[in-house]
C-alpha cells in the first residue's frame, strides 16, 4: 500500500470498478470530481471520469493522469450518484453508465460554425442618396446597397442570391467604406424561424382539478414521491402536466418531461413552448449542433423545462422539482443495449436524490405501476372521463376467420371496414389505419417444398420490401436480391405471404385512388423532420388516410379522425412473451384513443383471428381494470412481475456448442448462488420464490452469426435477485468465445 493523493477514475468498460491514478503536480489545481480525464489503460490511452479521491491506492504501482479534459465539471454529484446506482442495479460499469448519460456530441466537442455577414457602415438615409450615382457605373453594387438599406444585416449567401452580386462587388464596396464584412456565430437554433402562439391555462374539469391540487400539494412538500395519473385517452393529462410545471417554475425549480416516441416531441414542444419560454429539447433527431447547443443551454441554466425521449432523464438540469413520464407503460423507455436501463426507474432514483415528484401518466399503466398504486407505494389519481364528457369510441371486433378470400389472395381489409372507410371519406372525414408490421411481405416460402427464406446470419425470416426490390433481415439489416425460384428445390412457386405496411399501402391506393394516403413507418420517416411534416399535413387535413405502425398509435389529437382501423390485432398477442397480452391491450386502447376527440365522434374496428382473447375483449370494452385483474391473476400464479423480479441472462458466441456449455456452467453458478444466499436447493424454489429457468436456446436462436442461449432468473424481490446475479457479474472476463449479457427487468424475452 502507498500513501499519497490519488484520483478515483471509472472507465467506459463493462467492469464496475474504480481505478486509482496519481495526480501529477500540473493537474493538482485542475482535477475535480465530475471532470473527464485522459489516462493510460492497458497499453492504450482512455478517457475516464473522476468520481472521487483517496489517500490509499489498491495497487503497488500507479500511473499518472495524462490530462484533465474539462475546465469545469461536466457532471454534478447527483448525476454521478444516479450513474452509480444505474451501474449497480443493471450490472454494467460505472463508466459505461456515465458514457450513456452524456450525448456523444458533447463528449467529442463541436466547433463553433461561423458565417459571413454584411451590413452598412453608414446610416441608411445617406446611402440611399448615393445609390442613383453608383447605379450608373456599378448596378450590382447599387443593388447590394438597396438590399442592405431594407434588411440591415444579412449573410453573404443570402445577399448574393437576392442581389445577384459576386464577392468582387462586396470587396469593392468594403474598400470604399460603405459596408463591413464580419464573421458571427451561425444560428442553428432548434426554434429559429418558429413562432409559438402563447396560451393560458385551460379551464380544468373537476377530475383534472383534483389531480392538479394533489400534485401541487406534493410539490410544496419538496420530498420525493410518485403519483400515477391514470386517465383515459382524451381526458386532458397534458393540461395537468402543464399546470404542474407552471407551479414548479413558480417555486424556482425545474421539470423534465419524457415522451416515448420522437414522433410525439414536435406536438409536445408546440404545447409546452406555447406556455413556457425556456424550453429545451433532447432527442436523437436533432442535428449534432442542435443537440450540443440544447445540452449546453440546459447545463448553463438557460432552460426551465426539458422535453425528450429516454435519454433526457440524464439532462444536466439543476434543482429538478418534477419529472413527468408520459405514456409511462411504453417499452421504448427501456434501453435495449448496455446499460439496459429503464428511464422510468432511473427517473425515480433521480427524483429521490433531487427531492422531486414523479408523475407517471397513462391511459393503460404498466401492471407494475398499477400494482404499486394498489399497495400504496404510489398515490393514484384517475381521470375517468374525456374533456367535454365526449364518449370513448365504440369498438367493433371483426373475426377475420369468417371473411372470404378474393381469388388466391387473402383479404386483409374486411368488407365491413372497407364500407366504413367509404362512408367516412365521403363525408370528408379522416381515417387512421394501424398495422404494426413494416415491409411488403414478412414471410417468403415455397408452395412446393415448404422452404422458408431465412436470414443467413439470423434465425429469422426475411421480409420482402418491394420499393427496394430486396429481402431484408430486420435484425442484422442484411439484404439480398429477391429469389425468382426456390433456393431449395428450384421450383418457380415462390409465395410472398403475410402483409406489411408497404403492401397495405399498395392495396389501399388501389381501393381508394381518389384520396390522399400517407404511410408512416421507419422506412418512410427517415428525414430529420419527417415526423413533424407528416403529422402536420395530417393535422391540416391534406391527408385523408394515415397508415402506420405504432408511431401513430399515441399522442395524435385530430378531431376530424372519425375512424380507426386495426388491421391485425394478432401481431403482438401471439408472441412467446409473458407481456404479450399486456402489450396487445395497451396498443389497442392507445390507437383506439386517436378517434372520437371531436364533436363528430368516432368508431374503431379491430380485425383479428383471435377474437376470444381476453386482452382484445377487454380493450374493446375500454376496461383497463377488468384486464388488469385477469392478467394479474396469471402473473401471480407464476410470480412474474409485479409479484416477482426477473432478470434475463443471454449468452452468445460463434459456436453453438460453446454457448450451450457456457450456459450450463452459468446455470450451475446461479443455482449455487441460490443455495448460498437462501440456504435452499433449487428444488425448494417454490418455498423461497427463487428459481432459474433454463438454459435453453433463445426464441431467436441466432442473430448476426452468433448463437444465443438464455436463462431466466426469478426472485420475489430485487435484493434476492441482485444477490444471485452478483455471482456472475464478472463472468465476461473469463471467456472470450462467449459473451454474457444480464438484462434486469427485461421487457421482452425474444
Amino acid at each position: 500500500m502507498t500513501y499519497e493523493r490519488f484520483a478515483e477514475i471509472v472507465l467506459d468498460i463493462p467492469l464496475n470498478k474504480k481505478f486509482h491514478y496519481k495526480i501529477p503536480p500540473s493537474s493538482i489545481n485542475q482535477i475535480e470530481i465530475g471532470k473527464r480525464v485522459r489516462v493510460p489503460f492497458g497499453g492504450r490511452t482512455a478517457v475516464g471520469y473522476c468520481v472521487g479521491f483517496t489517500d490509499i491506492s489498491d495497487v503497488k504501482t500507479t500511473k499518472d493522469i495524462i490530462h484533465v479534459i474539462d475546465k469545469e465539471p461536466i457532471l454534478n454529484s447527483k448525476m454521478l450518484r444516479v450513474a452509480e446506482w444505474l451501474a449497480n442495479f443493471y450490472f454494467c460499469g460505472w463508466g459505461e453508465a456515465l458514457e450513456t448519460s452524456l450525448p456523444s456530441v458533447v463528449k467529442r466537442g463541436i466547433k463553433t460554425r461561423t458565417i459571413s455577414v454584411v451590413r452598412l457602415c453608414k446610416d441608411g438615409a445617406s446611402v440611399k442618396e448615393m445609390i442613383p450615382t453608383i447605379k450608373k457605373k456599378a448596378p450590382k453594387q447599387a443593388r447590394v446597397l438597396e438590399v442592405l438599406t431594407e434588411v440591415g444585416e444579412i449573410t453573404v449567401p443570402e445577399l448574393a442570391s437576392i442581389s445577384k452580386c459576386n464577392t468582387d462587388s462586396l470587396y469593392r464596396l468594403r474598400d470604399r467604406g460603405l459596408i463591413t464584412l464580419n464573421k458571427r456565430k451561425a444560428n442553428d437554433s432548434l426554434f429559429a424561424g418558429k413562432h409559438f402562439k402563447k396560451t393560458c391555462h385551460l379551464q380544468s374539469t373537476g377530475e383534472q382539478e383534483i389531480a392538479i391540487r394533489l400534485i401541487k400539494r406534493k410539490l410544496r412538500e419538496r420530498q420525493y414521491d410518485t403519483i400515477l395519473l391514470k386517465g383515459v385517452t382524451g381526458s386532458g393529462k397534458t393540461e395537468v402536466y402543464l399546470q404542474a410545471i407552471s407551479e414548479v417554475i413558480s417555486m424556482g425549480r425545474k421539470a423534465i418531461v419524457l415522451v416515448p416516441e420522437i414522433s410525439l416531441t414536435s406536438q409536445t414542444i408546440e404545447r409546452f413552448k406555447s406556455r413556457f419560454d425556456r424550453v429545451a429539447v433532447m432527442h436523437s433527431s436533432l442535428t449534432d449542433r442542435q443537440r450540443s447547443d440544447q445540452w449546453w443551454d440546459i447545463k448553463n441554466g438557460n432552460a426551465d423545462v426539458v422535453i425528450g425521449t429516454r435519454s433526457a432523464v440524464f439532462a444536466p438540469l439543476e434543482n429538478v422539482g418534477l419529472i413527468v413520464i408520459d405514456e409511462e407503460h411504453e417499452n421504448t423507455f427501456k434501453q435495449d443495449t448496455s446499460p439496459r436501463y429503464n428511464a422510468r426507474d432511473v427517473s425515480m432514483i433521480r427524483a429521490e436524490y433531487e427531492n422531486a415528484l414523479v408523475v407517471l401518466g397513462s391511459a393503460t399503466p404498466s401492471l407494475e405501476s398499477f400494482y404499486n398504486a394498489g399497495i400504496g407505494k404510489y398515490e393514484c389519481v384517475t381521470l375517468k372521463n374525456r374533456v367535454g364528457n365526449k364518449p370513448l369510441p365504440r369498438v367493433e371486433v371483426i373475426d377475420m376467420r369468417l371473411e372470404k378470400y378474393r381469388g388466391k389472395n387473402q383479404k386483409y381489409i374486411s368488407d365491413y371496414l372497407e364500407l366504413c372507410m367509404k362512408q367516412c371519406l365521403s363525408k370528408k372525414e379522416q381515417v387512421l389505419l394501424f398495422l404494426n408490421r413494416r415491409g411488403f411481405s414478412p414471410f417468403i416460402s415455397c408452395r412446393r417444398c415448404g422452404f422458408v427464406l431465412k436470414c443467413k446470419r439470423c434465425d429469422i425470416s426475411m421480409t420482402y420490401h418491394k420499393q427496394k426490390d430486396a429481402v431484408i433481415c430486420h435484425y442484422c439489416f442484411s439484404d439480398e436480391s429477391v429469389p425468382v425460384k426456390c433456393p431449395e428445390c428450384c421450383s418457380p412457386g415462390i409465395s410472398f405471404l403475410g402483409v406489411g405496411t408497404e403492401r397495405m399501402e399498395e392495396d389501399i391506393r388501389a381501393m381508394f385512388p381518389k384520396y390522399e394516403l400517407l404511410r408512416m413507418d421507419s422506412d418512410t420517416m427517415r428525414g430529420r423532420d419527417s415526423h413533424e411534416k407528416a403529422l402536420s399535413a395530417f393535422g391540416r387535413g391534406d391527408i385523408d388516410i394515415l397508415l402506420g405502425t405504432q408511431m401513430i398509435a399515441k399522442g395524435l389529437d385530430i378531431p376530424n379522425v372519425t375512424l380507426v382501423g386495426v388491421l391485425s390485432a394478432d401481431t403482438i398477442v401471439n408472441m412467446p412473451d409473458f407481456r404479450a397480452g399486456e402489450r396487445t391491450f395497451q396498443l389497442l386502447c392507445q390507437v383506439a384513443g386517436r378517434t372520437g376527440r371531436g364533436h363528430k365522434g368516432g368508431r374503431v374496428i379491430v380485425q383479428t383471428y383471435n377474437p376470444e382473447h381476453y386482452s382484445i375483449k377487454y380493450a374493446a370494452l375500454h376496461d383497463y381494470d377488468g384486464f388488469a385483474k385477469k392478467e394479474l391473476e396469471y402473473r401471480k400464479q407464476l410470480y412474474y412481475p409485479p409479484y416477482g423480479r426477473l432478470a434475463r441472462i443471454v449468452l452468445r458466441g460463434k459456436k453453438d456448442q460453446d454457448v450451450k456449455e457456457r450456459a450450463a456452467d452459468i446455470a450451475e453458478k446461479l443455482k449455487e448462488a441460490i443455495r448460498l444466499t437462501t440456504g435452499m436447493a433449487q428444488s425448494d424454489r417454490y418455498k423461497n420464490k427463487v428459481e432459474i429457468l433454463g438454459p435453453a436456446p433463445a426464441p431467436i436462436a441466432r442473430v448476426k452469426d452468433k448463437y444465443r442461449w438464455h436463462l431466466i432468473a426469478k426472485a420475489d424481490n430485487s435484493e434476492k435477485l441482485r444477490a444471485i446475479l452478483k455471482s456472475i457479474e464478472n463472468e465476461n472476463r473469463h471467456s472470450k468465445r462467449v459473451q454474457i449479457m444480464i438484462d434486469v427487468d427485461p421487457y421482452m424475452l425474444l
